[in-house]
């Protein structure tokens, strides 16, 4: 395994970053070539991932199609790590059994991703993996921003993301979830309060 001690000035390759292990529970995502350490997440933003993971479950989407804080190789020099992917049952039948749980470039791509938006990852969240995820092929990629108190859904649509966003109380649509009820207001606390 490679060890690095300066994470922040660290250039590698995808192949580096995949045998890359410092020894402690820190996640990393890499970025354009650079290693990047992810910062820990508030209360709030683990509750509404959670709340979103039950939610779907509840709507009859099997468990194993889930997951939280999976690895996603987007292009040869950038991991993503969202708060929550939903994946086909071809992709979990790819992924199943693996010692990480990591989908590549040679897998398809997540049907859903979310990203619960912290104030360290508004620029990434909103300018870079739009397009990282849109050239992934990822049909849907939500993401849910406790700050600025909305949902924006892009949509898969006429070779390009569409920009849906949701506040208070409007319903959130969902072309990969079919009928389901759940406002902005209730995902952005995570919750009934």
């Amino acid at each position: 395994m490679t060890t690095i001690r300066k994470v922040a000035d660290t250039s590698m390759t995808l192949a580096e970053f995949l045998e890359y292990e410092d020894e402690t529970d820190y996640l990393y995502e890499l970025e354009n070539g650079k290693l990047v350490r992810v910062p820990t997440e508030s209360q709030l933003n683990h509750q509404i991932a959670i709340f979103l993971l039950v939610t779907f479950v509840r709507l009859g989407i099997s468990e194993k199609l889930l997951g939280l804080k999976t690895e996603i190789i987007v292009s040869s020099k950038t991991v993503r790590i969202p708060d929550l992917v939903l994946i086909s049952p071809v992709l979990y039948e790819r992924v199943r059994g693996n010692k990480r749980y990591l989908i590549t470039l040679d897998m398809p791509p997540p049907e859903l991703v979310v990203e619960v938006v912290s104030p360290s990852s508004v620029k990434q969240d909103y300018e870079d993996k739009p397009a990282e995820y849109s050239a992934r092929g990822i049909p849907e990629y939500w993401i849910v921003d406790p700050l600025a108190q909305k949902v924006t859904v892009w949509q898969w649509q006429n070779n390009c993301y569409k920009e849906a966003i949701y506040t208070g109380e409007e319903q959130i649509l969902s072309s990969w979830l079919g009928e389901f009820s759940l406002t902005a207001r209730v995902l952005l606390q995570g919750g009934s309060p």
